[in-house]
């Protein structure tokens, strides 16, 4: 058996996070991904510390696992034109390059589809290559704010808020692997390559799908709920006589079940709240009563009483708690693979799970620490002519 991106070489001109979750998510179904960074520093995020485990930043070992590092200028013309070797003999590349630097390097995707017509080059950026904003800078944290997204998150009646990971830049590193694999499939009818223009902005948007829906549907600017759903009630966390648990209840019949697990069958009988939309619109007389309830027994008598009820509900738990649930390690979502030293380190798993063989985790890899070799592998380049590079900093 072989992983199912097998035979894919993927060259990595990204950093940070969207392009390097992407390189990453293709590495962990196979492909060879191999990460181009600047001599001397490589991608930012190495010294995103602390924490920082031996020459590792928490943040960069987090989205380079199942990758090689190849150290090189590409603002040199010897660097360039290495570079361009390397695009004759891959299939993807990746890069999320402001449009005008991207231009003046001759990196745009237009260039390099001329380099190797059967490329798929996946360009990431904040706004994209057209409208006003193509050469504007992109942050996860700018762009929450931009897309919507930080007006329907945080408290009813306290300030926006963003959410605790850089969201945007995952969602777009994901969208990115989606488009990228359509182009994989579409290039053996077609026997041409792709440009692919992927816009942090537009998956954030397309993201929020159902509440960016409504508003579309109804032209009403929907206001900040905290922990509520504007469209299901009851489903928002809650507090018990010692912790806080989320009811998620998502239809009629488990709202029948929810009342008969808190002994309120007069609240099953009440035509008021029969159905979701009546609820909905009586929320703010339904939940007040649903959460002095809840308050009257402690989370884990809840528990007990919900999962008899086939009630959807979860406790709320911090990162301690997460990877110490068996439910997590029985998935593998952390697993340990040895460090450049010999040192064990903890790295999130991959979630895939397929009926077929994927890599086995690595650790990201050092700065460069394949240069010489792919350089030789992949293009033929000599021992001499590395050196020579090497002794002009190139790489």
């Amino acid at each position: 058996m072989t992983t199912p991106l097998a035979g894919l070489r993927v060259l990595d001109a990204s950093r940070v996070l969207a392009g390097p979750l992407c390189g990453q998510t293709l590495g962990d179904l196979g492909a060879e991904v191999i990460k181009i960074e600047r001599p001397g520093s490589g991608d930012e995020t190495r010294a995103w510390g602390p924490p920082v485990l031996g020459p590792f930043s928490a943040y960069f070992l987090s989205c380079n696992r199942n990758k090689k590092s190849i150290a090189l200028d590409l603002a040199r013309p010897k660097g360039r034109a290495v570079f361009d070797r390397l695009l004759g003999v891959s299939d993807i590349v990746l890069e999320n390059f402001r449009a005008s630097s991207a231009a003046k390097l001759g990196l745009d995707p237009a260039s390099l589809l001329e380099t190797n017509p059967r490329l798929i080059v996946c360009s990431i950026s904040g706004f994209g290559r057209t409208g006003p904003l193509a050469d504007r800078p992109g942050y996860d944290f700018a762009i929450q704010g931009m897309s919507g997204l930080m007006s329907i998150t945080g408290p009813e009646a306290g300030p926006p808020s963003k959410v605790g990971v850089a969201i945007t830049d995952v969602v777009a590193g994901l969208y990115a692997t989606i488009a990228i694999l359509a182009c994989v499939h579409a290039r053996k009818t077609s026997g041409h390559g792709y440009a692919i223009d992927l816009a942090l902005l537009d998956c954030a948007i397309a993201s929020q799908v159902n509440v960016a829906q409504a508003y579309l549907s109804n032209g009403r600017v929907p206001a900040r709920q905290g922990n509520a759903h504007l469209q299901i009630v009851p489903y928002q966390a809650f507090q018990t006589a010692d912790d806080w648990l989320i009811l998620a209840i998502g239809n009629d019949g488990q709202w029948r079940q929810f009342c008969s697990a808190a002994e309120r069958p007069e609240w099953a009988n009440d035509a008021r709240f029969a159905t979701n939309p009546q609820r909905v619109d009586l929320r703010d007389v339904l939940v007040p009563m649903i959460a002095e309830a809840m308050r009257s027994k402690t989370l884990a008598e809840w528990e007990r009483r919900l999962s008899a009820a086939q009630v959807p509900h979860a406790p709320i738990r911090d990162y301690a708690q997460v990877f110490a649930e068996p439910q997590v390690a029985a998935r593998n979502m952390k697993v340990t693979v040895r460090g450049p030293d010999g040192k064990p380190i903890d790295l999130l798993g991959s979630p895939f799970h397929l009926d077929t063989e994927l890599p086995t985790p690595t650790v990201p890899p050092i700065l460069g620490q394949h240069t010489e070799a792919l350089l030789q592998s992949l293009i033929g380049l000599s021992s001499d002519e590395i050196a020579a590079l090497h002794e002009e900093s190139i790489l």
